[in-house]
């Protein structure tokens, strides 16, 4: 990892900057599998199907018999830690529903909001090198719990043809109503536009490749949501003297393991700790089943060493990180003034690896630095905030003359009219 000492602020930018790829460096390609899946339909599906994961199916729709197969894969252990996850998940999301807001805004105008849920949800699970049937239970279970109706759900095939078995157990046990054996962009792609057999969805969740990242992005041109840009994990540790070594260690290779173009970055006011740091993520790393995986995004993150707390968190404001552990003697200086970050870990024994699985928050969260203007996933995610007005004949009169008088100083006459008409007939009433 390379060490950087008391950074001046303007070199701030390249310090922190991501690696990763511009959306210019591949929307072309992924505006091609776009214009061939709208076009073609499941045709192109199969086609991208074949040239990217490297097989051919004769179905791309997950059949009950093949659910019922995965469920006897899965291990009793491993279905039981699901179950715990998923009670977490749906005991935090749960306590999130609100009341509908109701007000009198002036005597006979009543105004109130009411949350609906999105009808159709679209969910992209990555598989590949790393299954991740976690996401499914921090996207379909608060989906659940908004009450969308349908719940589609894309992740790629293996070579065999085939869902990884605790994927297809963990999508079945959270409602997901379709399983469809497709990846990368061709799965946005169908989920966008609808095609013979992928029903066409009104919003996008789920963490992928930049491919997958660029391609939600490009979605939101053709009418459908995304929850965030997430693209390629990141981590970032601030830990001083109160810190354990091995543990800020295994957290961010917690995180490099996720992929090459993932990004891990320690900022300490302890040049002794990120010495010991740095000896824990070599000693560590050696023995990773994941270990090349790890080696190369390490080598894309940064050990920062900053002199005070203040300047700690100007720069990791500045960085916007999607996870941030907090290990300082100082834990509530960081929690009260952080306003850039997708989830916060508090204190040596809170690990990333918590939110990742059971602790029941949401592990799908904004990457790139979008954590300054996004939210991570939550139930709010799959619904809609409608709002609602009554006014009676009082309450036309006590706001009628000054929608009036707005109205003609826009020139929206028509609209001046449609509240004259209605205090003329009052008055003729009288």
């Amino acid at each position: 990892m390379k060490k950087i000492y008391n950074p001046e602020r303007n070199t701030w930018p390249e310090i922190l900057r991501r690696p990763t790829q511009t959306v210019a460096d591949i929307e072309s390609i992924v505006l091609n599998v776009f214009s061939e899946v709208k076009a073609e339909g499941d045709i192109a599906i199969d086609r991208y199907t074949e040239k990217f994961d490297k097989v051919s199916l004769d179905a791309i729709l997950v059949s009950e018999e093949e659910i019922e197969k995965a469920k006897q894969l899965v291990s009793q252990e491993l279905k039981e830690a699901i179950v715990l996850a998923k009670s977490n998940i749906e005991v935090f999301h749960t306590a999130q529903k609100t009341e509908k807001i109701s007000v009198e805004t002036k005597d006979g105008v009543s105004c109130w909001q009411e949350k609906r849920p999105i009808q159709k949800v679209g969910l992209y699970i990555p598989g590949g090198t790393a299954p991740l049937f976690s996401t499914i239970l921090m996207l379909a279970v608060p989906a659940n719990i908004a009450g969308c109706k349908e719940i589609v759900l894309c992740s790629p095939p293996d070579i065999d043809g085939k869902i990884n078995p605790a994927i297809l157990y963990t999508a079945n046990l959270c409602g997901v109503t379709k399983i469809f054996k497709v990846g990368g962009i061709q799965a946005i792609a169908g989920m966008t536009f609808g095609t013979q057999s992928i029903p066409q969805v009104y919003k996008i969740f789920g963490p992928g490749n930049q491919f997958v990242t660029v391609a939600k992005q490009l979605a939101t041109k053709f009418g459908v949501a995304i929850d965030m840009p997430a693209g390629p994990s990141e981590l970032l540790v601030v830990a001083d003297d109160t810190a354990n070594a091995s543990f800020v260690a295994s957290d961010l290779l917690s995180q490099a393991e996720h992929g090459k173009d993932s990004q891990v970055i320690l900022v300490s006011t302890s040049e002794k700790l990120m010495v010991e740091v740095e000896k824990e993520v070599i000693s560590q790393c050696d023995v990773l089943p994941r270990k090349e995986i790890a080696e190369v995004a390490i080598s894309n993150s940064k050990l920062i060493y900053v002199e005070n707390d203040k300047e700690a968190l100007e720069l990791i404001n500045e960085y916007g990180p999607e996870h941030f552990i907090i290990c300082t003697a100082d834990q509530d200086f960081y929690v009260d003034n952080i306003v850039n970050a997708g989830s916060v870990f508090i204190g040596n024994y809170t690990p990333e690896s918590a939110g990742d699985y059971a602790s029941g928050t949401n592990h799908t969260l904004p990457t790139n630095g979008y954590a300054k203007q996004y939210s991570g996933v939550n139930l709010d995610s799959f619904m809609k905030s409608m709002t609602f007005q009554k006014i009676s004949e009082e309450g036309i009169k006590n706001i009628g003359n000054a929608i009036e008088v707005m109205a003609e100083a826009e020139g929206l006459q028509a609209h001046k009219n449609a509240v004259t008409l209605r205090l003329d007939s009052l008055k003729k009433n009288v």
